[in-house]
């Protein structure tokens, strides 16, 4: 049994995972844009939880939709008026530019909030749905559930209304979709502010399910590079899918050879990905291998 409860912490870990994994693989995707500050705007909208849960009591899960706008709202206005400036510079340098922001928002995060880890606790926080040995936390039930709810809610916007459409368009072929009469830099803000909309989602999410603080910002852009390089870039299903698989290693290899190792097996599963099918899960072919 002890198998199966370990399984079931790997799967309710993934679907974070997998949530903070689509923002950034949509916007790697579609803008061809490796947004290094996305951990850091997760963060934002975990502090945006913590201070509406410490002054106004507003239940963290009330605060998803608040934490979605703030961070589509940042998202869009950093990318229509600083990154399509650059947009069309090397890769290298938008990997400096994002960095540096990346650097920016963790320091303004340590100054106005200090490096302590903080914790969202609500008063039903310790509760549990007990199936014979098997311990499920009703809040890790409730993240796993609403993460996989967006997941699919993403995947019908990208198919089935007229600016998912344009986003994915724009993505194979940006000069077909200009002809089409599709912006392109409308496209890129609009991509980019859902992202970063997402990334406040799972920042209100983490509040829920583990401590944090400034200082974790790295390693949450690094499990969404993982989760992106897994499942394929610009694919719902594929960083859903790759979230899942990554929770259930890590968890596993936490368990069997110890916390210290799940970086490095993380990594080599990723490798291994790359080197037998080098476009992910469920990808396509890369942005620019599309474009070229």
């Amino acid at each position: 049994m002890i198998i199966l409860q370990i399984l079931i912490n790997g799967l309710l870990l993934g679907a974070f995972y997998a949530l903070i994994g689509i923002g950034f693989s949509l916007v790697w995707g579609v803008t061809n844009i490796i947004n290094l500050s996305h951990g850091a705007i997760a963060l934002l909208g975990a502090y945006l939880t913590f201070f509406l849960f410490q002054t106004f009591r507003l239940d963290p899960f009330l605060s998803i939709p608040v934490s979605f706008i703030a961070m589509f709202s940042f998202g869009y206005l950093l990318q229509r008026y600083l990154m399509n400036f650059v947009v069309k510079a090397q890769i290298f340098m938008l990997l400096i530019l994002t960095f540096g922001l990346e650097i920016f928002l963790v320091n303004f995060m340590t100054t106005f909030f200090s490096a302590d880890f903080r914790s969202v606790t609500p008063s039903y926080a310790g509760n549990s749905l007990v199936l014979g040995s098997i311990v499920i936390p009703y809040i890790r039930l409730a993240v796993f559930s609403i993460c996989v709810i967006i997941a699919v809610a993403m995947a019908l916007f990208l198919d089935k209304t007229w600016p998912g459409k344009a986003i994915k368009a724009t993505s194979l072929d940006i000069e077909a979709s200009m002809m089409s009469g599709i912006n392109p830099a409308k496209i890129y803000a609009l991509t980019f502010a859902l992202g970063s909309g997402l990334a406040g989602v799972s920042g209100t999410l983490l509040t829920l399910t583990q401590a944090f603080s400034p200082s974790i910002a790295g390693g949450l852009t690094l499990r969404a590079f993982i989760v992106s390089i897994l499942g394929g870039l610009g694919r719902i299903e594929g960083a859903l899918i790759g979230g899942l698989l990554l929770g259930v290693l890590e968890t596993f290899s936490s368990y069997l050879i110890g916390e210290s190792y799940k970086n490095a097996i993380a990594f080599g599963l990723m490798v291994l990905v790359l080197i037998v099918k080098p476009s992910g899960l469920m990808g396509r072919k890369y942005y620019a291998e599309v474009k070229h």
